[in-house]
């Protein structure tokens, strides 16, 4: 097959590169060995400018697909195929264009510098050009991949998003689960891998059909949206809001009540967090939408992960949060759970939950103002039930700032009950002391503080 490859005899290099590309497609490796050995990897390649040959063009890219879907796919990149297999988005013929497709879509998913090779010779525009004509279902699932795979990662500058966009906008309305998974990928990719890239996937209109899509049955296709989601919701207030304005957040909520995989409930609680880290009227909303019942409950019986995305959620809408709304989060049970969070070793999260609790304590001492024998119910309530265990805990956490406002926190609001702690020690045999009453074991979740006095009587 070797000479056949090397002589000057179209039929017989067609007739070798067939049998090559048949030997490959069983996966026999020792002949993708044999092919590099033998230096043939260039002799493809230029068997791809041969124009008047297209059933050759044709071979000769499947033969480099399949080894670019190898751990070889490097020698492919730089064995001058790329440039060739671009212009190949131009043949005439439309089983040649699919295998290109193929070929470079193999090659850009292999890892940053292979993929750099194919956008480096204008693969965008011509594969873009694909997508305007009748394609089989088939040949539209391989160009839709091979866009996700160009995509992926940090998109040169000279690469226009717009044109990408126009394309993904129909895709994410196709029937074709895969096509619609690759789409979905795709938006993912350019709002992380863009400068600018949010404003550019929602200029584009997509948002209301990626909001739909969350009610989709399949987890391949919800896992690509809800992803794509999650990092709009990681955008500026304003593009925070198209989203909860389409309906986000009642998704959210049924998404949450159903038994989905934990890595799309993770990211349910992360787009939750993101909104309630906004403006109070974003609270609101996340409050409106009944959603917090659900977060509370994947704050005490979720894995690990899923609660800290949780305890994100329930700290964030508790630091920003108005009287009304912090007052509706601890009637939801919010306080024992975030209390439980002071355990964990992350320090972002630590401290947003403190401050969550320092927002929390700050209403509770705003309840009983004008009545000085009251005390603070929040305050009360994490003493009964192990919170200030936890805060005591956090003076021997390395980190300053977690340490400095667990201090602040224990000086402002349970200085008098450490000191009475320690007026309960035994008393001299004859002394007089009089008994200590035992606290009453607590029985459900710390009453809401009464509203501020209004100064009548």
């Amino acid at each position: 097959m070797l000479d056949k490859v090397w002589s000057d005899d179209t039929t017989s290099q067609l007739e070798a590169t067939v049998q090559f590309r048949k030997l490959l497609s069983d996966g026999k490796n020792s002949t993708m060995i044999k092919i590099i050995r033998a230096d043939l990897l260039p002799r493809f390649a230029e068997f791809l400018s041969r124009q008047v040959l297209p059933q050759l063009q044709m071979e000769a890219a499947w033969v480099l697909t399949n080894i670019a879907a190898s751990d070889y796919t490097m020698l492919v990149a730089e064995c001058g195929a790329v440039p060739r297999l671009v212009a190949l988005l131009g043949s005439p013929n439309a089983d040649v264009r699919h295998q290109a497709i193929w070929a470079l879509g193999n090659i850009a998913a292999d890892m940053p510098s292979c993929r750099e090779t194919v956008l480096d010779h204008g693969a965008v525009t011509p594969l873009l050009a694909q997508f305007k004509e009748d394609m089989k279902v088939s040949v539209l699932r391989t160009a839709t991949w091979a866009l996700s795979n160009l995509c992926f990662g940090k998109l040169p500058t000279d690469v226009q998003v717009k044109p990408i966009m126009e394309i993904i906008s129909l895709l994410i309305h196709s029937a074709d689960e895969k096509i619609l998974a690759d789409a979905c990928w795709t938006l993912y990719y350019i709002c992380d891998g863009v400068e600018g890239g949010i404003k550019e996937v929602l200029d584009a209109g997509v948002c209301p059909q990626l909001v739909k899509l969350l009610m989709h049955v399949s987890a391949s296709i919800l896992l690509p949206v809800i992803t794509s989601l999650a990092r709009i919701s990681a955008g500026d207030d304003t593009q925070v809001q198209i989203i909860v304005e389409r309906g986000i957040l009642p998704c959210l909520a049924q998404l949450l009540a159903r038994n989905y995989p934990k890595v799309i409930k993770k990211q349910a609680c992360l787009i939750i967090s993101n909104i309630a880290a906004g403006s109070k009227d974003q609270i609101q909303a996340v409050i409106d939408a009944d959603i917090m019942n659900h977060v509370i409950v994947l704050l005490k019986t979720s894995e690990k992960d899923i609660q800290k995305e949780a305890a994100w959620a329930i700290s964030n809408a508790a630091s920003g949060g108005s009287s009304d709304q912090i007052q509706y989060l601890v009637s939801r049970g919010c306080l024992e759970p975030l209390c439980n969070v002071l355990k964990y070793q992350d320090v972002d999260l630590v401290y947003t939950c403190l401050e969550g609790l320092q927002n929390i304590l700050e209403e509770g001492e705003t309840g009983k103002q004008g009545n000085e024998s009251a005390t603070n119910p929040y305050a009360q309530f994490m003493l009964e039930n192990g919170g200030l265990d936890n805060l005591e805990d956090l003076q021997d956490f390395d980190n300053d700032a977690v340490y400095r406002l667990a201090m602040k926190l224990l000086e402002s609001y349970w200085d008098e009950e450490v000191s009475d702690d320690d007026a309960t020690l035994p008393a001299p045999i004859d002394g007089s002391a009089e008994p200590v009453a035992a606290a009453p074991e607590d029985a459900g979740q710390p009453p809401v503080p009464a509203p501020e006095a209004d100064g009548t009587e």
